[in-house]
C-alpha cells in the first residue's frame, strides 16, 4: 500500500482525497518509481477541481510530473536506484500521475535527472519551467537573437513565466514582463526583467497593428492577449505560444503573419519527443541558476494540494509549487 491523492467520480459528482492505495491498481508499464516530489501544476489543479475536464478516466491520481527513483524496470535503460524524471504524455489525465508515493509507467515516458539538479529541484522546473525552455530553444530556432531587440513574456510571474523571464534574462536578451500582480515587480526584476508591463494595458481589444515593440514573445494566456502580443510585433517577430491561462480563443487579424511577417509558433510539451525533451532539460541545467531556481520555489505536503488548487486557479500563486511525496535522495 501507498498514499497518494485520488481523484474519482461517481454519479456524476467528483472527488478528490488523499487515501491509501494499492500497488496492484497502478497501471500498466515498464518502470516502477519511488516518488520523491511532485509538481501542482495548473492543469493539475483544473483536474483536482473539476473545473475543466481534464481527467479522461477514473478513478485517477493527478500530477503531470515527478521525480524519484526507480524500484523495478524491465527495461535496460533504467535500472534500480536510477533517479528519473517525468514531464507530460498524458500522465495525471489518463495514466496515473505523479502526486502518489508510487508510479508505473512506460520507459519511453522517462529521462534521467540531469545534472546539477536534485530531484527537489527538478520538480521546482516541472513541465512549467521545462516548457519555458522549450519556448526560449523555439525563438532561437527561428533567429531570435538578444540584439533583434526585446523580449516580452506574459504571465511572467507564474511557473512557466518566472523560468522563461530567467533563462531569456541569462542568454541576454532585454525582457519585459507582462503581470496581473505588478506587486510582483520586485519578484521579476530579481529575475532578469528589465521592464513590469501591467496585464491590463494588453488585455482589451486592440488594433490589428500597434506599434512594433517586441522581437520575440513567449505567452502563457492565449485569448485577448496573444492577439495584442501578435499586433506588437516587430517585423519577422517570432511568437511562442505554449498556454491558454486567459483563454482558449484568439480573437486575432493576420495582419501581423501578412504584413510583418510574424510567426506563431506552438508549444506542445506533453508529447514532446524525448530528443526535445533533453535538449530543453539540458539548456535548464546549462543557463538556470540554482540560487535564481530556489526563488521560485514553495514547499509543500501532499496533503496541502487539495486546499491550495483553488488559489492556482485563481492566479494567486507565484514561481512553482513542488509537493514533497515521499522519502529523497
Amino acid at each position: 500500500m501507498f498514499r497518494g491523492l485520488l481523484i474519482d467520480k461517481q454519479d456524476g459528482q467528483q472527488t478528490a482525497a488523499v487515501r491509501m492505495l494499492d500497488e496492484a491498481a497502478l497501471p500498466e508499464g515498464e518502470v516502477t518509481v519511488r516518488v520523491a516530489y511532485s509538481t501542482l501544476n495548473y492543469k493539475d489543479a483544473l483536474a483536482i477541481t473539476g473545473s475543466s475536464p481534464v481527467v479522461r478516466k477514473f478513478p485517477m491520481v493527478p500530477g503531470i510530473d515527478f521525480a524519484g527513483t526507480v524500484e523495478t524496470s524491465t527495461d535496460a535503460a533504467f535500472t534500480p536506484g536510477m533517479s528519473v524524471v517525468l514531464n507530460g504524455w498524458g500522465v495525471g489525465e489518463t495514466h496515473w500521475g505523479g502526486l502518489a508515493e508510487l508510479a508505473r509507467v512506460p520507459a519511453r515516458f522517462l529521462i534521467p535527472l540531469q545534472a546539477p539538479f536534485t530531484e527537489r529541484q527538478a520538480m521546482g522546473i516541472g513541465t512549467a519551467g521545462y516548457t519555458a525552455a522549450l519556448c526560449v530553444l523555439a525563438l532561437e530556432r527561428h533567429g531570435v537573437t538578444p540584439d533583434k531587440g526585446p523580449v516580452v513574456v506574459t504571465g511572467a510571474a507564474g511557473g512557466v513565466g518566472s523560468v522563461a523571464v530567467a533563462l531569456l534574462a541569462k542568454a541576454g536578451y532585454e525582457v519585459a514582463a507582462v503581470t496581473g500582480r505588478v506587486t510582483e515587480a520586485d519578484f521579476l526584476t530579481g529575475l532578469g526583467a528589465r521592464h513590469i508591463i501591467d496585464r491590463a494595458e494588453i488585455a482589451q481589444p486592440g488594433k490589428a497593428l500597434e506599434k512594433e515593440r517586441w522581437a520575440g514573445a513567449v505567452d502563457v494566456a492565449g485569448g485577448q492577449i496573444l492577439a495584442n502580443v501578435c499586433a506588437a510585433m516587430r517585423y519577422r517577430g517570432v511568437v511562442a505560444a505554449c498556454g491558454l491561462a486567459a483563454s482558449l480563443s484568439f480573437p486575432a487579424s493576420v495582419a501581423p503573419f501578412i504584413l510583418r511577417g510574424v510567426t506563431l509558433a506552438g508549444i506542445d510539451s506533453v508529447m514532446a519527443p524525448t530528443p526535445d525533451r533533453l535538449k530543453a532539460w539540458q539548456r535548464l541545467a546549462a543557463d538556470l541558476d540554482t540560487a535564481v531556481l530556489e526563488k521560485l520555489m514553495r514547499d509543500i505536503t501532499l496533503d496541502d494540494v487539495i486546499a491550495i488548487a483553488p488559489d492556482l486557479l485563481a492566479g494567486k500563486v507565484r514561481g512553482r509549487l513542488v509537493v514533497r511525496v515521499g522519502a529523497a535522495n
